[in-house]
């Protein structure tokens, strides 16, 4: 990039005094030892999802946080796109009524060698599925329904030859009784995107996510009074994926106002222990049949 000032040593770019804000985008055993690093010399930090590979990894990242008085964000850009944002305003407008349950779905096809990439391997990758796209619909469900005191689910490896699972199952319960429904997925063949929002008087579904996962739409499905057929109201949101534009300009307003960013290190924290917790429920691993090698 013109004017991109190249280092092969990070500890050298945290180091520098005219640098106030690093952003960690590294694979995810890199994520936290960076991150802690550069918080440590007094820097903002926007740390890309999962922030680390354990929860055991992310904590001492809060307490030097919170010695250090500086902004840290973890890279949930999703709830930046701008079906998520509206559905979040409309929702807690409260004209769904209160929450029932959130119901979602969210999967890629992987691609030949996907087994032997970073993502198939434990010791950089800290898990599988799950850890990967998992954590963004853990970290959306909790957005709209808030903490989650009970775990259910199972995670495997169905189709890819690999030592972490291709496939998360998860259901989460808020004190409340309002339950989230999470599938994330790497052997879903085509693409897919699907968030759902059920409350009492209404629907809000996200479809999409721009690029392969289709064009981004937001539907309103709002229930009447005698039921039936409900009026739909339907957003789309053609064009570029902007969520990462739009995250960084949160992130740089939050440390000009000093406010808490939306995407915290608590929050990760939440969505890692979710996850530890369903491969806890799931190991050993069950096969229910031999991993394939795919082949063209």
């Amino acid at each position: 990039y013109p004017g991109c000032a190249v280092s092969a040593d990070w500890n050298e770019l945290v180091a520098r005094d005219d640098i106030d804000l690093v952003i960690v985008a590294t694979t995810n055993d890199a994520l936290a030892p960076i991150a802690l690093a550069a918080i440590e010399r007094g820097k903002h930090v926007l740390v890309e999802k999962p922030a680390a590979r354990n929860a055991a990894e992310l904590r001492p990242l809060l307490r030097a946080a919170e010695r250090a008085g500086m902004t840290v964000k973890v890279g949930f850009n999703h709830r930046f796109h701008p079906a998520f944002q509206q559905a979040h305003t409309i929702f807690e407008s409260g004209v769904l009524g209160p929450l029932m349950y959130v119901r979602a779905r969210y999967g890629h096809g992987g691609r030949l060698g996907y087994e032997r990439e970073w993502r198939a391997d434990p010791a950089i990758a800290g898990g599988g599925e799950m850890l990967d796209q998992g954590v963004h619909l853990i970290d959306l469900a909790r957005w709209f329904a808030g903490d989650f005191v009970d775990v259910q689910g199972h995670v495997g490896t169905f189709f890819w030859n690999m030592p972490v699972e291709d496939n998360g199952f998860a259901m989460l319960k808020t004190a409340q009784g309002q339950v989230a429904w999470l599938h994330a997925s790497c052997s879903e063949w085509k693409n897919l995107f699907c968030f759902e929002i059920f409350g009492r008087y209404g629907k809000l579904q996200i479809d999409g996510l721009g690029g392969s996962y289709g064009v981004e739409r937001l539907s309103y499905y709002q229930m009447l009074p005698q039921m039936g057929p409900p009026p739909t109201t339907i957003w789309e949101y053609p064009g570029e994926d902007r969520s990462w534009h739009d995250e960084y300009a949160h992130m740089r307003n939050c440390i000009r106002e000093r406010s808490q960013p939306m995407g915290t290190l608590a929050d990760a924290l939440a969505a890692l222990e979710v996850v530890e917790t369903l491969y806890h429920l799931s190991a050993p691993a069950s096969q229910p049949g031999e991993a394939h090698d795919y082949h063209a």
